[in-house]
């Protein structure tokens, strides 16, 4: 496989909410450009989860050491007549300048947890806003998913099959790299192979089988097309019969040097039709063609699948994958905890902050499975091992970007060390979080100022 490219996902500083420019110009007008600390957290799990897997910092990044606006955007800007000529010219010349830190992505976290921690000018603190829920949300949503199923699948090979029921082009694209990153084998989506370096599966639609007069026509045909990657799809009219069909082609293509990798079912009863191929295929004299099973799956299918010993080999995941359906939104927020050296804390109802720059710390148990975090103010001594990290400063990344297959064994090493009740996949014990006391007195004092 090539070497995959750096991607740069292009989006706009226009991209964001109305409200980012409105504060930005009152920001301006007074005068207030000292530094801003915000953190990005999730305040609560999803329900059924016991855990999340931090996604999507490589965008962000990007995004970052980018920002800028382009001279049409500066025109319309202009021509709109809702900001100050002096307002358009601050940011023809903004650049981001400030310093990142963040867990690393493929890193497990729990809620109140800061993921990443921006420190810069209020103005461009601030602007950033929307962008950086909009990057870390997504990716965080779908990586956290992914690595449900992968647990589920108890090592079977799995591949991303979402594209066609994403929220829009660059939420699949993003799907196929959260969920690649998570422990899928890799996906449909070929952008995401040449962007990327994923690769690439791949069989035939149903539309490709009832062009042909015949099931066995059209078996011979993709077999034909692509000589390297036989696998054929067996459910659009009889499931078993094109199994049989499957068997007595093999020997006819076996003749011309080609060979059947696999069948794919894709509805019905997954169980009991894999039982049924697994046989024809075996008494057919094709023990090494490979069954694989899609078709609205999920998790709690995996599951289920896995513990019925279903003669699956490997799983194709779509649109609950993508749209992570049973939970399609994390509660999150990015907050500001800190200006001009100034705590600060939000009190509202039910989204109260912690205050100040943050630090996690984790600790493990003897077996070296993650036991406990606690959340402590950033220069506060801890023991364990500390999860956020710097990654940028002055606007400039610390190091090249990870490659995606670093991340990869860091999600699998961050999976392996869960502890066994937050690998079954129902609601159980969480991991503890503590909050530091003098994170919590820090709070108190705040509270007591009013």
């Amino acid at each position: 496989m090539r070497t995959p490219r750096r991607i740069t996902l292009q989006s706009s500083l226009l991209l964001t909410d109305l409200y980012q420019l409105t504060m930005l110009q009152a920001y301006l007008e007074q005068g207030m450009e000292e530094t801003a600390v915000f953190e990005f957290f999730v305040r609560r799990l999803p329900p059924m989860r016991g855990f999340l897997m931090a996604a999507g910092l490589e965008q962000l990044l990007d995004y970052l050491e980018r920002l800028h606006l382009s001279a049409e955007e500066l025109d319309w800007l202009n021509e709109s007549g809702r900001f100050s000529r002096a307002f358009v010219e601050y940011l023809e010349r903004l650049r981001f300048t400030g310093d990142v830190h963040a867990m690393p992505e493929g890193t497990v976290f729990f809620p109140e947890e800061p993921i990443v921690r921006v420190t810069a000018p209020l103005p461009q603190a601030q602007l950033i806003e929307t962008r950086l829920i909009n990057l870390l949300h997504f990716q965080t949503v779908v990586a956290s998913k992914a690595a449900r199923s992968v647990l589920a699948a108890g090592g079977k090979p799995l591949v991303d099959f979402g594209l066609r029921r994403a929220h829009g082009a660059e939420a699949g694209l993003l799907a196929a790299r959260a969920s690649y990153l998570a422990g899928f084998s890799g996906t449909a989506t070929v952008q995401a192979g040449m962007l990327f370096g994923i690769p690439v599966y791949g069989t035939m639609a149903h539309s490709f089988v009832q062009a042909h007069e015949d099931e066995v026509t059209a078996f011979e045909h993709f077999a034909s097309a692509q000589p390297q990657d036989v696998i054929l799809l067996i459910d659009t009219y009889d499931t078993e019969a094109a199994a049989r069909k499957v068997v007595t082609l093999a020997s006819r293509l076996k003749q011309k040097g080609l060979t059947i990798k696999g069948v794919r079912l894709d509805s019905g009863d997954l169980a009991d039709h894999a039982r049924k191929v697994r046989r024809i295929l075996d008494e057919g004299g094709l023990p090494g063609v490979r069954i694989v099973a899609s078709g609205n799956l999920d998790e709690s299918a995996l599951q289920a699948l896995v513990a019925a010993n279903a003669p699956i080999d490997s799983f194709a995941i779509g649109t609950c994958l993508t749209t992570s359906a049973d939970a399609p939104y994390l509660d999150c927020a990015y907050k500001l905890q800190e200006y001009a050296g100034r705590p600060c804390r939000k009190r509202s109802e039910g989204k109260a902050t912690w205050p100040g720059r943050k630090q996690v710390y984790r600790h493990d148990d003897a077996g070296g499975r993650i036991a406990s975090d606690v959340v402590t103010l950033a220069d506060e001594p801890e023991d364990g091992t500390a999860l956020v990290q710097p990654v940028m400063r002055a606007g400039r990344r610390l190091a090249p970007p990870a490659p995606l297959s670093a991340l990869r064994e860091r999600a699998a090493a961050e999976l392996a060390r869960l502890p066994p009740p937050l690998r079954q996949l129902r609601d159980g014990p969480a991991v503890p979080v503590r909050i530091s006391s003098a994170l919590r007195d820090l709070a108190k004092s705040l509270d007591e100022r009013g």
